[in-house]
């Protein structure tokens, strides 16, 4: 019989530094052809709201299942998580259904789990002033992930929502100072993190300091686009799957189609940079920018990872089907 795994029994086994090790080895392994993943179906459902299957396999660690996905800005009025998954784990020997488990979570933590691989691999080592723009669940996430990799002794946030803001900040695990705009949170900054939920570019070029590090996790649709496109231009620019960018990611695929650069812009995968196959930053002023779109393999890595940790824990429930 599956096991069914609710929310609180996700969060009670996943570790969150232990997910950074977890997410840098799917990485490496998506970029090293060991993973059957093909990039994500998605339709919309409604302006900005859509619906994906994001499958994979790994057949070396044996991890075959799928994850459900709704992403729904209009839930935000109604106190419903915009984002919503479940992820379901197979046996890949018998096809058998093993877990159920909720996915809204483990999108949380991973997302920010393989951000913070980024920053081990891609900022500088002496990076020590954080800037998030956002104050919703990625912002707290990050937050709460990137100091595991970083020693930051000073961090920014700003949002567009005083209220949220002003929550974000009472509510974090470290001292957080609220910038008055975006560009005063950015300006000198050595990691950006664009956590919101914006379809036109939320930060500027000319923000960006030489040598800071830019994390960029939403606009994941070919429509839409959070970045500035001379941003793009100027960056090393590093994704999770070069696949899935150039054909998801508005941030890429629309300056492609201006004539701004060419797919070969793309310096790597992350999981490239990892195995040491290709180079990430050439040297301490180049900005570097890290396009995550999230991976099938991402969450399946750490529906995996808490499936083990919740049988040797005893937790979750024997569901027949």
């Amino acid at each position: 019989m599956p096991l069914w795994l609710s929310e609180s029994d996700v969060r009670a086994v996943l570790s969150p530094a232990e997910l950074i090790d977890a997410m840098e080895s799917a990485l490496a392994a998506l970029s090293g052809g060991r993973v059957v993943q093909p990039v994500r179906t998605a339709f919309e459902l409604a302006d900005r709201t859509f619906f994906a299957l994001m499958p994979a396999f790994d057949r070396e660690h044996a991890i075959l299942g799928a994850k459900l996905v709704s992403v729904v800005p209009a839930n935000a009025a109604k106190h419903i998580p915009t984002h919503l998954a479940a992820i379901s784990l197979f046996d890949p020997e018998t096809g058998e259904l093993a877990a159920v488990m909720d996915g809204r979570y483990i999108t949380e933590v991973r997302t920010a789990a393989a951000s913070a691989v980024s920053v081990r691999h891609l900022a500088r080592g002496d990076a020590t002033v954080l800037a998030i723009l956002g104050s919703g669940v990625q912002a707290r996430s990050h937050l709460d992930v990137l100091p595991l990799v970083r020693d930051f002794r000073e961090v920014r946030a700003w949002s567009p929502t005083d209220a949220h803001l002003r929550r974000l900040v009472a509510e974090a695990p470290m001292p957080v100072r609220a910038a008055p705009s975006a560009e005063e949170a950015v300006r000198g900054a050595d990691v950006v993190v664009l956590a919101t939920n914006a379809v036109t570019p939320a930060i500027r070029d000319e923000w960006v300091s030489p040598g800071a590090h830019v994390i960029a996790m939403g606009a994941c649709r070919p429509t839409q686009q959070e970045v500035d496109p001379a941003l793009v231009a100027r960056a090393c620019l590093v994704v999770d799957s070069k696949a899935a960018a150039l054909q998801e990611s508005g941030d890429i695929v629309l300056p492609i189609a201006q004539g701004l650069f060419t797919p070969d812009h793309v310096r790597a995968e992350l999981g490239e940079i990892i195995c040491g196959r290709k180079p990430g930053r050439a040297c301490s002023s180049e900005v570097t920018l890290f396009k995550s779109l999230g991976q099938a393999i991402e969450d399946l890595v750490a529906a995996s990872l808490a499936l083990r940790r919740a049988q040797q824990s005893g937790r979750g429930v024997r569901v027949e089907l």
